[in-house]
């Protein structure tokens, strides 16, 4: 089931969430909407659930080319799953799971028998079999986010939309669960749009990511594209840390600057730590001078820090451990910075 939203803009008052909003969610993709606070990611999520309506007269939501605008929330056969997971305190995990089901007309509510086995099927599926009969207060946090998925499948949705499922877990538990999901959404293959202000969240299990920033879309692409491709400066600076630079004239001599648009509209030069090259220094080298003022070696990379001698800009560097061991650097002892040529993955691998 695709979903397509055009020209969507929505006001509150003085403030504008949306302006002029449209995007395509393809059909069976997980599709994450990622951007600060403010930039309208979940109301336009809202909007597509029907939850909210864009202002009077603008824009269209449409499931599978078929018109919805005007559809309320019960009738459109949608998922939807809240940060905070919204269960029923005083229901166990089977009552919770099987109440979307049981509010339902007398002539559209399955046989009581029919329930317990969608609500059984469930719980497997989302590796909570065996806990029916618990309460919300018995679970963890991540076993009441599977809960919560559990309850807006139950009734069947034509997509699925999640508003930051993960925000309130801790680091741990939030990252087992995002892969939990990723492998899920490769068995159901139901068409899933999430919110997320977590970069790499969305880079790691989404299909394509919707960058948004200040009530409109700045960017839709794969996790590569976005990350290796930025269309704009904010997009090069909200995925991933990034150094930007005053003097591109001067860095062009060490290296390619226009290698994934680089070399911003605005002049300046946009480069990720792990872009630039660190060399002893030496006579007649190209790169520029720069002087080691930090180094944390902590984990996989070695993150240093490195003030250049001709304008005292401070840089950002990533290096391999064996990079910065061969280069055997102390603290404000001279270096050669330069620009890596990049390398460009042909194609995003699902985990």
């Amino acid at each position: 089931m695709s979903i397509t939203a055009t020209g969507i803009t929505k006001t509150f008052g003085h403030y504008t969430a949306l302006k002029n909003v449209t995007l395509d969610v393809p059909s069976g993709k997980l599709v994450a909407l990622l951007g600060p606070s403010g930039s309208g990611k979940t109301t336009l999520l809202r909007i597509i659930a029907g939850l909210e309506h864009a202002d009077a007269g603008s824009g269209q939501i449409a499931f599978d080319g078929e018109d919805v605008t005007s559809v309320p929330a019960g009738k459109r056969k949608v998922g939807f799953v809240f940060q905070h997971y919204a269960l029923f305190r005083h229901m166990t995990v089977f009552n919770n799971i099987a109440f979307g089901l049981r509010v339902r007309s007398r002539k559209d509510r399955p046989s009581e028998s029919s329930i317990s086995e969608r609500v059984k099927r469930l719980l497997e599926l989302v590796q909570l079999d065996g806990l029916d009969k618990r309460f919300p207060t018995q679970l963890s946090g991540g076993q009441r986010q599977r809960v919560a998925l559990a309850r807006a499948l139950a009734v069947e949705p034509k997509v699925l939309l999640l508003d930051e499922p993960f925000g309130a877990l801790d680091a741990k538990v939030r990252k087992e669960l995002r892969r939990w999901i990723r492998q899920f959404h490769e068995e159901v293959h139901l068409t899933t749009l999430f919110v997320t202000h977590d970069q790499e969240e969305a880079l790691e299990i989404a299909d394509e990511v919707v960058v948004m920033n200040q009530a409109r879309i700045e960017q839709v692409g794969t996790p590569q594209e976005v990350y290796d491709r930025p269309a704009n400066p904010f997009v090069y600076q909200f995925l991933g840390n990034v150094n930007v630079l005053r003097d591109p004239s001067a860095w062009a001599a060490t290296g390619p600057v226009h290698d994934n648009g680089r070399l911003g509209a605005d002049g300046l030069l946009y480069v990720r730590p792990h872009e630039i090259q660190v060399l002893a220094h030496s006579r007649g080298q190209a790169g520029l001078p720069a002087l080691l003022k930090h180094a944390q070696g902590a984990g996989s990379q070695v993150r240093a820090v490195f003030e250049l001698v001709s304008t005292r800009e401070m840089i950002d560097v990533e290096l391999s451990r064996s990079e910065f061991a061969e280069l055997n650097s102390k603290i404000n002892e001279r270096v050669l910075l330069r620009l890596r040529p990049t390398h460009v993955l042909q194609q995003d691998y699902a985990i």
